[in-house]
């Protein structure tokens, strides 16, 4: 993957008073180029499109533009890793890692916990990294457990999701109680009664911000 090259095209595509709305938005978090979200998918695709055909994942690339300043190098980063997740291993999950805990917010998270949802699936013996996670200091970690099946419909593995969330039931944080109450969401339409007996049986102890968000499709 050329890194500098892409880079130069991003720079020559950036946008000054687009870069203070969307700094703004992220809470000044971060630095922006000020390049929307379709442009810099049009301007990375024939890099991801190369990319594609490689045998192996560049690591060098991932963790460079990690580094970088401009948060759509993050964006940039993870959609070249979800690209190759087919290609990710298990001793992977390390990297993924360091990765999360470097300038973590929910935008590059909840990128990151489809990459490690897809190998927890492949690799089951992953899903006890995740419960460690679950009870991790680093609330995006247990972010990133709470929420690594979304999507997975008939193939959730309840007996997981239950106990990853009941290791983080009575959380003050406002991240972990959206993602609580965004997986449980997201289940519901596949397994509403199985959403709806949890709810029932966790009600004193769920943030009411879960439940409102869990119950977003119940017929409550």
């Amino acid at each position: 993957m050329n890194g500098e090259t892409l880079l130069e095209e991003l720079k020559e595509n950036r946008a000054a008073d687009r870069a203070i709305h969307m700094k703004r938005y992220m809470r000044d978090q971060f630095e922006f180029l000020g390049i929307p979200a379709t442009k810099r998918r049009e301007l990375v695709r024939p890099y991801l499109k190369s990319a594609k055909k490689e045998a192996s994942v560049d690591w060098n690339f991932l963790n460079s533009y990690w580094e970088l300043p401009f948060r759509e190098c993050q964006y940039i980063a993870s959609d070249y890793l979800s690209l190759k997740q087919h290609q990710l291993v298990p001793s992977d999950v390390g990297k993924i890692k360091a990765l999360a805990l470097k300038k973590p917010w929910w935008d590059t998270i909840d990128s990151l916990d489809k990459v490690i949802g897809g190998l927890a699936l492949k690799y089951p013996e992953l899903n006890q990294t995740l419960l460690e996670w679950s009870v991790d200091e680093s609330i995006w970690l247990r972010r990133i457990a709470i929420n690594h099946q979304r999507h997975r419909r008939d193939q959730t593995d309840t007996v997981l999701l239950e106990q990853i969330i009941k290791n983080n039931l009575g959380s003050s944080e406002f991240f972990i109680n959206k993602a609580i109450g965004w997986i449980l969401r997201d289940y519901s339409k596949t397994n509403p009664d199985w959403v709806s007996t949890f709810i029932d049986r966790y009600k004193e102890q769920l943030h009411p911000l879960s439940i409102r968000e869990g119950s977003k499709y119940l017929n409550r």
